[in-house]
């Protein structure tokens, strides 16, 4: 890839973050400063800056991290930009991350007597094939640095984890992949919600089977 080439990939790859953040936002997915994205690039990655609203993002002005997380140009970077690169470094396979507290993950995510290894049920067939099994991370304080470890090691099986009193994290092949992803995961969280105090009938093994060799889905 030529030197203009990689400059042009990676001004379309900010006006992509602006946008789908600001579709994000409007849509109540993300409030006030919360939540974060980032896309990874041949030599670094971008991520939203820190204290920023996603609905009032400037393509200018995202932080440029090199391989190792250091800041390179842009803003300070968001202060859980260590959950990316825990991300990026323990799945290949990722190379965009949506983080969100967005109300009905983050709400799910504050329940008690949840499964840690599968925190929401296969309800659907579409929550199977981006998401597929749930994990959920024990609580932390927001930055703590034992929470990489954490999440770099679920984050190797699992293209989305759910963090306790927090949201989710959710890696993709692309950044709308990504987004495509996290609202899914949001959509089956209210679902979930709207389901409690009633009888569920989630997909059992052999339906999320055929699903899996239908669409060769490795999750």
């Amino acid at each position: 890839m030529t030197a203009n080439t990689r400059r042009d990939t990676e001004a379309a790859l900010r006006e992509q973050i602006v946008a789908l953040g600001r579709s994000m936002f409007e849509r109540g997915l993300t409030a006030g400063s919360s939540g974060n994205l980032s896309v990874r690039l041949d030599d670094g990655w971008l991520l939203t800056p820190t204290n920023s609203s996603l609905g009032r993002l400037d393509p200018q002005r995202l932080s440029r991290l090199d391989a190792a997380g250091t800041l390179i140009s842009g803003d300070p970077p968001s202060k859980e930009s260590f959950l990316h690169l825990a991300v990026y470094r323990h799945r290949p396979s990722a190379h965009a991350i949506v983080h969100l507290h967005s109300t009905h993950s983050a709400a799910v995510s504050c329940l008690k007597e949840l499964n840690p290894d599968d925190c929401i049920p296969p309800l659907t067939a579409y929550f199977v094939m981006k998401i597929g099994r749930l994990p959920l991370v024990p609580y932390y304080r927001p930055g703590a640095p034992a929470l990489a470890d954490v999440v770099g090691r679920l984050a190797a099986k699992h293209p989305a984890i759910l963090l306790a009193n927090h949201g989710p994290v959710v890696a993709g092949t692309t950044l709308e992949a990504a987004v495509n992803a996290a609202e899914e995961l949001e959509e089956t969280a209210r679902i979930f919600l709207l389901l409690k105090d009633m009888t569920a009938r989630p997909l059992d093994d052999s339906q999320i089977a055929e699903l899996k060799s239908v669409f060769k889905l490795d999750i």
